[in-house]
């Protein structure tokens, strides 16, 4: 299944107005597990810069969700978010213009090309290199844009999510990768390999991220995708099955995973 068109169509409904551009990233940061891991780790990393001049860099950023959180944590940080969607990056920009923000700006760019030597404190790409086939090249432009002591950090399926697909006509939620996920030692090595000195990765969606990503994530998408009636049914599962999914998304954080469909990765320079 290509749903791409399915967020596509939310992010239209969610954007014409500024409070519902609000609404649908804070919807985003509830129901997305990737978001929930992203921000733990990002509350770990800002401990003692929210009063610092920092240089900040969303790598593929998307509808802009996370420059917004980011952009929420802090006045006195500047964000540098690179799409290759123009669409995505006017809107963005205009979003970001008439809620008061200056100190984000959108650039039409290629992380793979994307390079401002020693420019920035901290690189985010979530769900981004399992898009790229020239990942490398990504992550020696990650590097060397970092400052000495920068962090990376990155959100990405890992090589034993599979398509997850069990029945015969069923499409993939993969199939807009070019890679199926990555192996957690490999990840490892390729940002060794360029440009990084120190490199943690770990697990995420391990037993419960699983089960909260199919009742949250995979079924409501199946259901858009078949029939334009579940946007209207869409309130009302959802009041049924968050409060499950938010215990399962608490205890996914909170637990260490010996294996999971996601990986957490974190890289200095």
């Amino acid at each position: 299944m290509r749903y791409d068109p399915v967020k596509r169509r939310l992010g239209e409904v969610f954007d014409r107005t500024p409070f519902l551009r609000r609404v649908f990233y804070r919807l985003l940061d509830l129901l997305l597990l990737r978001a929930w891991h992203i921000h733990a780790e990002l509350r770990k990393w800002e401990q003692g810069k929210r009063e610092q001049d920092l240089h900040l860099y969303d790598a593929g950023a998307g509808f802009g969700q996370y420059s917004y959180w980011l952009s929420s944590r802090s006045s006195h940080w500047r964000i540098t978010a690179v799409d290759v969607k123009e669409e995505q990056v006017a809107d963005c920009n205009a979003f970001f213009t008439r809620i008061g923000r200056p100190r984000v700006r959108f650039m039409l760019d290629d992380v793979t090309t994307h390079t401002r030597p020693s420019a920035y404190d901290l690189v985010v790409c979530v769900d981004v290199m399992e898009h790229i086939e020239e990942d490398e090249a990504a992550l020696r432009c990650y590097s060397s844009s970092l400052k000495p002591g920068g962090m990376l950090i990155i959100s990405t399926p890992s090589d034993l999510g599979g398509s997850d697909v069990h029945e015969e006509g069923e499409g993939s939620f993969i199939e807009e990768h070019v890679r199926d996920g990555y192996n957690i030692d490999d990840i490892r090595d390729k940002c060794l390999r360029n440009g990084f000195r120190r490199v943690e990765a770990r697990y995420s969606y391990g037993a419960p991220g699983k089960l909260s990503w199919r009742l949250s994530m995979k079924f409501p998408l199946l259901m858009l995708g078949a029939s334009p009636l579940f946007y209207v049914l869409l309130p009302v599962y959802y009041l049924v099955v968050y409060p499950i999914a938010f215990i399962l998304n608490f205890a996914d954080v909170r637990m260490s995973h010996p294996t999971g469909t996601g990986l957490i990765v974190k890289a200095w320079k």
